[in-house]
């Protein structure tokens, strides 16, 4: 089984999300997608919801489908960096192949990362392609680790927590229903 690492800080999780890890699987790149949002250590962005409230919004949208899914480890766990999460779930599934799934945006800066050529050594790389980016370019910068990256031309189109934070209210389309109301129940983003 392929499955797919989906990191982030889910701040809050959107329909792209959600959008991202569907055709990923649609489209037979992967055939499960664990969400993975961050834990409340890495707080690097203004306005973060706690990590439990995050993976309950996740929750609610995997819980429509029988292939997605959102796993806590990074809130119950001291890792903080992306590849002791890799491999924990390599370790958990050792028979499956592990992707990780990440934005054109992230690959652009991998190098910079901690362990990014870990990443790139030691798992499959699947970069979700935005508009902005030059792919082609940014592929150029990885030519040595290029057997690990699948570009996932999904046709998936931009939208960002932070746009939907900045004005909840108006970015209520690019919400799921139940994690819409979440977010009014609970005066998040105000």
């Amino acid at each position: 089984m392929k499955i797919g690492i989906f990191g982030g800080s889910f701040n809050p999780p959107h329909k792209m999300h959600e959008n991202i890890a569907v055709k990923l699987i649609e489209d037979k790149y992967v055939d499960r997608v664990i969400f993975v949002p961050t834990g409340d250590k890495y707080k690097y962005k203004s306005n973060m919801l706690s990590s439990s409230n995050r993976f309950e919004m996740v929750r609610l949208i995997t819980r429509k489908y029988d292939n997605l899914s959102v796993d806590n480890h990074e809130m119950v766990t001291n890792d903080t960096y992306t590849i002791e999460t890799l491999d924990y779930f390599k370790n958990e599934y050792p028979k499956d192949d592990i992707y990780f799934i990440c934005g054109t945006d992230n690959l652009t800066y991998m190098d910079r990362w901690k362990y990014g050529y870990c990443i790139l050594s030691n798992y499959k790389v699947l970069v979700i392609k935005r508009e902005t980016d030059n792919i082609d370019k940014i592929l150029e910068r990885f030519s040595d680790y290029r057997d690990n990256i699948i570009v996932a031309n999904i046709g998936i189109s931009s939208i960002s927590s932070t746009m939907i934070r900045e004005n909840i209210d108006s970015y209520e389309d690019f919400l799921d229903e139940d994690v819409f109301k979440y977010i009014k129940d609970n005066h998040f983003y105000e």
